[in-house]
């Protein structure tokens, strides 16, 4: 049987260190950046808002007395799956808008002819 602590050890200390350099260039933003990167766009926020009612089931809170129950594990995986989701989402609406900023308008195709 392979002794797999070591592997476990280095693995968790390269995340340590990974997580200490991004704290670290947190650390050195200006707070204006701070405050623009912490305001979500408000399509990304409302397709965040959907995603999560979605997981969690959305049922309306006049009717029903909804609780949720996890793990700390689980509630961790979620919230992971939910920022990757926003980061995609925003990075697609990033992507949209440039390729609409690329993109001939219907004008300068109709001078065209």
């Amino acid at each position: 049987m392979k002794d797999t602590s070591n592997s476990t050890e280095r693995f968790f200390a390269e995340q340590m260190e990974s997580a200490n350099e991004l704290m670290q260039y947190v650390k050195q933003l200006s707070p204006d950046s701070i405050a623009r990167l912490s305001q979500p766009d408000e399509d990304v926020r409302q397709l965040m808002e959907q995603t999560l009612q979605t997981m969690l089931g959305a049922l309306p809170n006049q009717n029903f007395n909804v609780t949720v129950t996890t793990s700390r594990e689980n509630l961790g995986q979620l919230l992971a799956s939910a920022m990757m989701n926003g980061y995609f989402l925003r990075s697609a609406q990033q992507r949209m808008a440039m390729e609409k900023s690329f993109a001939p308008s219907a004008s300068e195709e109709g001078s065209d002819a």
